[in-house]
């Protein structure tokens, strides 16, 4: 017990920063699943609610590597408090048009790309104070608790929004993310301290050092290709991000969309736990692929071929109860292998390499469903194979693209299971 509060006190600064970022997450979180729902019931297009992400991405894996040279020349306390400041700001404008009826899809483009861009500063200005913050002790503990937050927010998100939206509308929803907002900002600005960090590239033109990352990653291809890997499979999960609501809101309804994503926040929160308080393994690398490849093999699976709830509710279970243990071995493995004095450069460059696939993604699944599997699924007679797999009518075309997905995610894991560099990480870390 006395260690365990020795580790609270060693933990403070960091559990306060967490706990009120994970309450402006869940405010964040409420308004994105309020405007996808918003977007396919104005438009009905998976590509044109695919788009909102595009736009949250594209500057986020564009000026990753640049953002990340100057948040490790910038303040990181202050770095952080201007751009969540100004991704408030784009919050408020679009409740303002909502509120004058004035709200039109390509607003919430120009608004999601304005709200990447600050992401793409703040990221790694939030993963370099996160360092400082804390021993090395617990590296993976952190990565356990990032989760945690995440699951409960996917929990409480579509619980909490559905409702919410029914009784007084959307617009009370980005009210309480604004307030939300508020308490973290108001706790980060006055009550946590977090340590300066020298860094011995403050003299350097921006491009050199932007260049430094990429530099760093070249003579370490263990990690570079572990990005790589991850890559792949953000192609894979971001493709089934945008066909998911397709399928959702045009097979089932937005109760449903919410049920399948309160189980996948419950199996996440699940993992968590587990990454929280389970001892590092023997291989770090082997359970991230193991993890991988149990996600990979599962949910998209059952959403193809699933035709209730209950299934589609069982793959999600089983699809990202290992994703929060496979990110915090790898949330370790990138502190014990990336010097402190760059990680902003490197985990910049990380984010150009290894998030590039998202919006590439997004865009694909949105275009396949559309274009593609959709038109297909219309032309089957009610007779056919495909419609006995997959089902007739709107949303099938999107179980036919989650059938392709499932194949390609374990074709992914197969390929880079044969990577040797990646499995020499396994000597160097500590």
């Amino acid at each position: 017990m006395k260690n365990y509060i020795n580790d609270l006190k060693e933990m403070r600064s960091y559990l306060l920063l967490w706990f009120t970022q994970m309450i402006s997450g869940l405010g964040s979180a409420m308004t994105a699943y309020a405007l996808v729902i918003w977007s396919y019931t104005q438009e009905g297009s998976a590509l044109r609610t695919a788009l909102l992400m595009v736009c949250s991405y594209a500057p986020y894996v564009i000026c990753s590597i640049f953002a990340g040279a100057l948040s490790d020349r910038w303040d990181k306390k202050k770095t952080m408090l201007v751009c969540d400041a100004l991704a408030a700001l784009s919050t408020l404008i679009v409740l303002l048009l909502l509120k004058n009826d004035a709200l039109r899809i390509w607003h919430l483009y120009l608004v999601n790309a304005v709200s990447g861009l600050m992401n793409t500063v703040q990221q790694p200005a939030s993963e370099v104070a996160t360092t400082a913050l804390l021993p090395r002790k617990f590296y993976q503990k952190v990565g356990g608790l990032r989760y945690l937050s995440n699951s409960l927010n996917s929990i409480l998100t579509p619980i909490i929004t559905t409702a919410i939206m029914g009784l007084w509308g959307i617009d009370t929803v980005i009210a309480i993310d604004l307030i939300s907002f508020l308490i973290a900002f108001i706790v980060l600005l006055f009550f946590i301290p977090i340590p300066k960090i020298k860094s011995e590239q403050n003299q350097e033109s921006v491009l050199k050092s932007a260049a430094e990352g990429i530099r760093w990653l070249k003579h370490n291809p263990g990690i570079f290709h572990l990005m790589l890997f991850l890559a792949a499979i953000n192609l894979v999960a971001s493709m089934y991000n945008a066909a998911f609501p397709a399928m959702m809101l045009s097979k089932a309804s937005e109760a449903v969309m919410g049920m399948v994503n309160s189980v996948i926040g419950i199996a996440m929160l699940v993992g968590s736990v587990l990454a929280s308080f389970t001892p590092a393994p023997k291989s770090r690398v082997k359970a991230i692929w193991y993890c991988l490849m149990l996600s990979m093999c599962t949910e998209n699976f059952f959403l193809a071929f699933g035709n209730s709830v209950w299934i589609w509710c069982f793959g999600a279970a089983l699809g990202w109860i290992a994703i929060p243990w496979m990110n915090a071995n790898l949330d370790a493995i990138n502190r014990l292998n990336i010097p402190v004095d760059i990680q902003g450069r490197v985990f910049a460059a990380r984010n150009s390499f290894q998030f590039f696939t998202i919006p590439v993604g997004y865009f694909l699944g949105g275009l396949l469903v559309d274009q593609v599997f959709e038109p297909i699924m219309a032309m089957q007679e009610t007779d056919g194979l495909l419609v006995k797999l997959f089902g007739y009518g709107k949303g099938s075309g999107a179980a036919f693209l989650f059938a392709v997905l499932w194949l390609a995610g374990i074709a992914v894991c197969l390929i880079f299971r044969a990577d040797k560099h990646i499995w020499r990480l396994e000597k160097k870390l500590p």
